[in-house]
């Protein structure tokens, strides 16, 4: 099956907390789940997609400027968003849109290396319909238009996963700088891939029917989330940590439905993205749809191996950032909600 997601933008903690989760079974935080009258409330920052009928909204980074940087699958475009004020520009554009006939794809994540931006399109191309379009990594030129520079939905059918799929150039969610490319996840063909910016790709850890979907790097950790196959049991959303040097991946928490994202709090904990409950028949023609309205949740890494809930009734969120105490949240609709995280005055 396939869903959507987010990405993930480098966000530093302190080493120390970060290294003791090869040692530890959860990244420190609090251990008990603050009481629903103490859940964060969720302000809406902005709504730049305010017509949107169908999926909008998915991933996003905070760029060198330190603004929120957003994409929009349906327009085919990158937004800027000034984060104290909600002003949004369009930032980049032209880029593929969403294949007819299907819930998800088109833009689905940026990030930058260096100045330069990059951004993640999946689900288009000839298999969809779209001679000619590029299913892959395509770089944000100075004047908002964008080039492709590495075709990974060709390097995902002459490479077929182990899994089953429909879709044979898989459904890339998230992306996220790696040494001087990429780590992308694959929730159709569940997988992470590595790819440059000149056009090498390799697979870097292949799973079963797990759905990998958002990405977060501290130090030399690679953390990432499981949505679980469909119908998304909350037992299968995970936060886990890649392996490295042939030691294995491990589940950091689980017991969230269907997450989305992961990222590192500025007080070293974890913080997961959950998109909510998902209710429709466990059919193939439902795959890659979304959870319920407004069922979403922000939880975080607590020290039993689960998650303390930080915020809920999030509508259908897709990707976050965190900056200092503040998540900033994106869903699906097209809306950019903000969170203020634990251990701060609300």
């Amino acid at each position: 099956m396939f869903v959507r997601h987010g990405t993930r933008t480098l966000a530093l903690a302190p080493a120390v907390v970060l290294v003791a989760t090869l040692t530890a079974p959860v990244v420190s935080a609090s251990a008990s789940e603050p009481p629903e009258r103490h859940h964060a409330r969720v302000h809406t920052l902005t709504t730049f997609a305010p017509s949107c009928a169908t999926v909008c909204g998915s991933g996003s980074t905070i760029g060198p400027d330190g603004a929120l940087y957003v994409t929009d699958g349906v327009g085919g475009r990158v937004l800027r968003i000034d984060r104290w004020t909600g002003a949004t520009s369009t930032f980049a554009h032209g880029l593929p849109g969403r294949a007819t006939g299907v819930p998800i794809g088109g833009a689905m994540d940026v990030a930058f290396l260096g100045d330069t931006a990059y951004v993640l399109v999946t689900v288009v191309g000839p298999e969809l319909g779209q001679p000619g379009v590029v299913d892959g990594i395509y770089r944000v030129n100075p004047d908002g238009t964008a080039t492709a520079v590495t075709d990974i939905g060709a390097w995902a059918v002459a490479h077929p996963p182990q899994t089953d799929f429909f879709i044979k150039s898989g459904v890339q969610y998230a992306m996220q700088p790696y040494h001087d490319g990429f780590l992308v996840t694959d929730g159709h063909h569940n997988r992470i891939l590595y790819a440059s910016t000149d056009g090498f790709v390799r697979e870097v850890a292949a799973f079963g029917d797990v759905v990998p979907t958002g990405l977060a790097t501290v130090d030399r950790h690679v953390f990432f989330t499981e949505a679980g196959p469909v119908p998304h049991n909350p037992a299968d959303g995970k936060v886990l940590v890649l392996g490295r040097h042939h030691r294995p991946t491990r589940v950091i928490a689980s017991g969230a439905p269907l997450l989305v994202d992961v990222e590192p709090g500025s007080d070293g904990a974890l913080y997961a993205l959950a998109q909510g409950v998902w209710t429709l028949p466990p059919t193939e023609a439902n795959a890659g749809m979304p959870a319920s309205a407004n069922t979403g949740s922000l939880v975080r890494v607590n020290d039993h191996g689960g998650f303390d809930t930080v915020a809920t009734g999030i509508d259908r969120p897709t990707s976050m950032e965190i900056v200092g105490h503040k998540a900033y949240v994106v869903t699906l609709t097209g809306s950019v909600v903000t969170v203020r995280l634990p251990h701060c005055d609300y």
